[in-house]
């Protein structure tokens, strides 16, 4: 045998023993989908610092995560090594650029990776089930459907580990819901897993699907940051009995998500539609929203002040928060961005004396501590974490979500994608990620003297202007 055919028998050795390796190995969703030619992701991510350095792209310009941001998340998840050296490579000089004042004397302590809610969830109504969140990060709505079923496996195992609360998104409560993770059903305009046969709401459905799984609370969804005032269609093809048994639907039969709820059309309507499905589930209940306006917050607030009823919690979605696929003019142009919405809702409930009873969660891009720790100086009880949960399941940014090409298995429901996704793997990230950031907040409301995040005041940071100066935080988000 001739050197050059030994050469090509070994490469060929080589590539068939990569490939089972690949094809059996449950670490790396990337390489048991695309066995071999995976690798090549990794290698060019080995020498991307290179690369960006003298011909692509900076550290920090990428969207809508920034290669420093997965990457922390990446090194969060696994547990390996998430600091940064040589020193920050970002403009301080750009536009609402946060800078958080450390104090003289901070607490000197260990940090851990708890913090519970400082607020008691459903303790203003007097809930029957009423509690304290353990965790100030849950998992935002995420829908199986959106999700494939090993990432909400994986997400599900993942908020048990991690001991925070897991929101269903919109689709329902599936098997794959049950897996240890506490649990915040939502409600969305299709009521779906809370649906009868003609697709209205129904208490005994919504009972039913509560079944055995560990709801902690529900939500009633108004609208969604990235696409709010939008319905939604979810064609057949895509309606597996899966997930046609988890949102209470045909097999194969497409299904509408209506633009608006059907059960109440004003303030007073959504509030008996509160206070009935606490009523039948002795759960807390709250609502999510994108905000466009003040009016229905001030309508909202003044009315729930009035009758000493409505929602125990409310969560606020910006208009830079994620979804799985919806028009560009909706996710680029309509509702308010975070720290310009947030403000608007809890000025509202402060006014009529409701700003310290109920709690206030908050949601779109504020999965890392810088964007979490100003927003809870802003007033927000809870962070909400979405495609940040995504990231650290094995999402790459690929923004395939709306093609169902997902090539780590998280946004699709490809039999073969899917089966690149090892949930038990992915669940022990999604727990590394949610310790990481409780502990980066604990560490950063340590160093400005407190030992909650939730205790940071707006006057302890100040945020660029733009021109080159700098402004209090309460000039800018109050």
């Amino acid at each position: 045998m001739t050197w050059w055919l030994v050469i090509i028998v070994g490469i060929g050795v080589l590539i068939v023993v990569t490939a089972l390796y690949d094809l059996t190995q449950k670490r790396h969703a990337i390489l048991r989908n695309f066995p071999v030619i995976g690798h090549l992701r990794y290698a060019l991510e080995s020498i991307g610092p290179e690369l960006r350095q003298y011909i692509v792209t900076d550290n920090d310009e990428e969207r809508p995560f920034s290669r420093d941001q997965r990457r922390w998340v990446y090194a969060s998840a696994k547990g390996d090594n998430k600091y940064f050296g040589f020193g920050s490579d970002n403009r301080f000089d750009q536009a609402g650029y946060p800078f958080f004042h450390h104090d003289p004397f901070p607490i000197d302590a260990d940090v851990g990776d708890e913090i519970a809610c400082a607020k008691v969830m459903g303790e203003w109504r007097s809930r029957d089930h009423a509690f304290r969140p353990p965790s100030i990060v849950g998992i935002s709505a995420m829908s199986f459907g959106s999700l494939s079923s090993a990432a909400i496996t994986a997400l599900n195992r993942g908020a048990g580990l991690a001991g925070c609360l897991h929101n269903t998104g919109e689709g329902g409560i599936s098997n794959h819901h049950r897996n240890g993770g506490d649990l915040v059903f939502q409600l969305g305009t299709g009521y779906f897993g809370a649906r009868d046969a003609h697709g209205k709401f129904s208490i005994d459905a919504m009972l039913a699907s509560m079944q055995g799984a560990q709801v902690r609370a529900i939500e009633i969804k108004l609208s969604q940051g990235a696409k709010p005032g939008l319905g939604g269609v979810l064609p057949g093809a895509k309606v597996t009995p899966e997930i046609a048994a988890a949102r209470g639907v045909e097999i194969g039969v497409t299904v509408r998500s209506p633009a608006r709820h059907r059960t109440f059309a004003d303030v007073a309507g959504l509030v008996e539609f509160v206070e009935s499905i606490a009523a039948a589930s002795g759960v807390p209940v709250g609502i999510k929203s994108a905000v466009g306006g003040p009016a229905f917050w001030e309508e909202l607030a003044e009315h729930m002040a009035t009758t000493g009823r409505g929602p125990d919690y409310v969560a606020v979605d910006g208009g830079e928060g994620g979804t799985g696929a919806a028009p560009l003019v909706f996710s680029d142009h309509v509702a308010l961005p975070f720290r310009q919405a947030f403000p608007v809702v809890r000025r509202a409930f402060d006014a009529h004396g409701l700003g310290d009873r109920i709690i206030f969660g908050g949601a779109g891009k504020l999965g890392f501590a810088p964007d979490a720790t100003l927003a809870m100086a802003m007033g927000v009880d809870m962070i909400g974490v979405a495609r940040e949960a995504m990231l650290a399941v094995g999402c790459i940014q690929a923004q395939e979500c709306h093609s169902g090409h997902c090539p780590t298995g998280v946004a699709t429901q490809s039999k073969w994608l899917v089966r690149g996704l090892d949930p038990t793997d992915k669940a022990a990230r999604v727990d590394g990620y949610i310790r990481s950031l409780r502990s980066d907040l604990l560490s950063l409301a340590h160093a400005m003297g407190h030992e909650h995040p939730g205790d940071i005041r707006l006057d302890q940071i100040t945020i660029t202007d733009g021109a080159g100066g700098f402004v209090p935080a309460s000039t800018v988000v109050s």
